[in-house]
């Protein structure tokens, strides 16, 4: 099975699995869009130079995980792993990372057509999601 790149993007705060001990669920985009969910991965078990950041590419062997429904996870060979020095900044107002999951990923707009495309459909359980109006912006 060959290798593919994979922006990570979203990374879990660790939780305990009686299955895997303490484990962190990532996802990312492929090189195509497609956004990929990753697990497990023992992230606090990994020698320093294997954890990577958001927005920093790995390269890795994945395979469909058909014990968990959702169309996006995938098991991950950690052992197949290679942890790029590549990392999308944040530089010119994010314009980079924005290429990545405002082009190349689908953007869903309508969140009662991405509900029912999760939870109907079960299409996806990831998604970029663009609000038609934001209403407020609260920090506390």
């Amino acid at each position: 099975m060959p290798k593919e790149r994979i922006l990570i993007t979203v990374k879990t705060y660790p939780t305990l699995s009686s299955k895997y001990g303490e484990l962190v669920c990532t996802a990312g985009l492929r090189e195509n869009g497609d956004w990929i969910r990753i697990y497990p991965i023992p992230f606090r078990t990994l020698d320093a130079y294997e954890h990577f950041k958001k927005y920093q590419f790995i390269e890795a062997t994945v395979e469909r995980n058909h014990a968990d429904p959702r169309p996006e996870s995938h098991k991950i060979d950690t052992s197949s792993w290679c942890i790029t020095d590549e990392v999308i900044g944040t530089h010119d107002h994010w314009r980079e990372r924005k290429q990545w999951v405002l082009k190349r990923a689908p953007v869903h707009e309508n969140l009662t057509e991405l509900i029912e495309a999760a939870n109907v459909r079960n299409e996806l359980s990831l998604a970029t999601f663009r609000p038609a109006k934001l209403l407020a912006f609260v920090v506390e």
